[in-house]
């Protein structure tokens, strides 16, 4: 996870798009980028949408993850340890 962090960082800084990229706007990119992977089921059954989009639903869901790592680094969260406590809090609202 780290090497690529890195990688994603390095991509964003060689572009000089750092100073575009705060907590806010990440965030904002975030939601239009699942809202663009949303666009590969609309108006068909989800089935359909893998099948004929299952490409484009790739990007669209790496290029969420690749606004999530810039936003968990730029707060320095441990997406690991975040997504662990997240699952136990889970656990305790929607026991077995």
């Amino acid at each position: 996870m780290d090497e690529l962090i890195k990688e994603v960082n390095k991509f964003r800084d060689e572009r000089n798009w750092r100073q575009y990229h705060n907590a806010k706007d990440l965030s904002l990119s975030l939601s239009l980028e699942a809202s663009e992977l949303l666009e590969n089921f609309q108006w068909i059954t989800a089935e359909e949408g893998i099948e004929k989009n299952r490409h484009n639903i790739e990007e669209e869901l790496a290029d969420v993850f690749i606004y999530g790592m810039m936003l968990a680094d730029d707060m320095d969260i441990d997406m690991e340890k975040a997504i662990l406590r997240k699952l136990e809090k889970n656990k305790e609202k929607y026991p077995k």
